[in-house]
């Protein structure tokens, strides 16, 4: 598909003996071979992705004459236009939309309680999921609708909880006999997998499954697995439908459109949430409250640090850890987007701010061991043991959850 046009006709039009043409044959399609080898992979990577919400004749015809819940936020997008929007244009019959945390516009802070209420746009009623109850819908708001539209940009972590939204509302589905189609979206981590697996006894509102920190699955293909692996409450399973990304592999780099919540605003932010969210279970401020959220890290009384912060009230941060106080650390936001990209999940940050504070256990708090879903993380800290020795401790187990979760991916790693 890459070779010259036309070559193989102007050989023939040459008088070349017979072992030179052979020759040239040979070296031709070596060349050839090499152009593919080379070229193939840039010309992947240049290709436009083709979101699951684009490839409306893999699911228009499921939604024609159903009663339809759409969950999605502000980034639930199709070429700038808001899903919601298109869909009802198109005469797709919307009768609800859930909402996650950061609620239907995604300007609500980390946990806050997001009151149901209706699009203003639409009319179209937006029942919230994260009221402080059962984060699960009423068997009221079950009987209102036939399938579940899934479209909600997610960022690969097993912290962030868009997916055990998703996971709960399949678990609704399945119970009330819903169908659910998850147009799928690239996961932006999606291109490592790392950290440790989640110990079940700490399952949280911030750890659902028996999955690493970094999973590195798009939202579809975790919800094949969630479904595969029967991790519904009382095993149950869902109809469900996954509409694939296309020119999408786990290696394809992928930029978000919008930011998916108010604290990760940027790129570097989101390569830095695998490294930086544990703080979110010390003492140690991570940045909210600044212009700079998940890029800095920093405490009043950490020492030999030429940079300082002042975490303030801001939207997105009402009440940010460590409010009006003056905090001495490291900004991270100098290093290039395709270095922090590379760069992973890196426990050293947490360990240097825990030996620059040294205040033993009072650094922790019993968040901590819910981020990082095992207390084997706290203990080796607190023994003097490296980054990459604790990062041993894990690679067994994830190199057993990368075994198990190949057979549904969707995408090439």
């Amino acid at each position: 598909m890459w070779a010259q046009p036309g070559l193989t006709e102007k050989m023939k039009q040459k008088n070349i003996p017979h072992r030179q043409t052979a020759s040239i044959k040979t070296l031709t399609a070596l060349c050839c071979l090499l152009l593919l080898t080379v070229c193939l992979p840039v010309r992947a990577q240049g290709e436009r992705i083709i979101l699951g919400n684009e490839q409306t004749s893999e699911y228009y015809l499921l939604l024609r004459g159903k009663r339809v819940a759409l969950f999605g936020n502000h980034t639930s997008l199709r070429d700038d236009q808001h899903l919601l929007d298109c869909l009802l244009a198109d005469s797709i019959r919307v009768v609800a939309v859930f909402s996650p945390e950061h609620g239907f516009r995604g300007n609500a802070d980390a946990g806050e309680k997001v009151s149901s209420s209706v699009d203003s746009r639409t009319g179209v009623p937006i029942l919230s999921l994260y009221d402080g109850k059962d984060k699960r819908p009423s068997a009221a708001s079950m009987k209102k609708f036939d399938v579940l539209l899934a479209d909600i940009q997610d960022v690969g972590l097993r912290f962030y909880t868009y997916y055990i939204t998703l996971c709960r509302l399949m678990d609704a589905c399945a119970e009330y006999g819903k169908s659910v189609i998850v147009l799928d979206r690239p996961n932006p981590n999606g291109h490592y997998v790392d950290g440790p697996v989640l110990d079940m006894k700490y399952k949280s509102g911030v750890g659902w499954l028996p999955i690493p920190v970094v999973h590195g699955m798009t939202l579809g293909e975790l919800a094949r697995m969630v479904n595969g692996e029967g991790w519904l409450p009382a095993g149950r399973t869902c109809r469900l439908t996954v509409v694939p990304c296309l020119n999408y592999t786990h290696q394809t780099r992928y930029d978000l459109p919008v930011p998916p919540s108010p604290n990760l605003p940027n790129m570097k932010a989101i390569y830095l949430y695998p490294s930086l969210c544990p703080f979110e279970g010390t003492v140690v401020s991570l940045g909210r409250g600044t212009d700079k959220p998940f890029q800095i890290y920093g405490h009043p009384d950490m020492k030999g640090y030429s940079y300082s912060f002042t975490p303030r009230s801001v939207p997105g941060a009402k009440n940010p850890p460590l409010l009006g106080k003056r905090c001495h650390g490291a900004d991270l936001s100098g290093k290039s987007d395709e270095e922090l990209r590379r760069e992973g999940l890196n426990l050293t940050y947490v360990i240097d701010a825990y030996r620059n504070l040294n205040i033993g256990d009072r650094f922790f708090t019993s968040f901590f061991e819910l981020l990082m879903g095992t207390s084997y993380v706290r203990q080796m800290i607190k023994e003097g043991r490296s980054a990459e020795e604790i990062r041993a401790r894990w690679m067994p187990d994830v190199e057993r959850f990368k075994e198990q979760r190949r057979p549904y991916l969707l995408y090439n790693e």
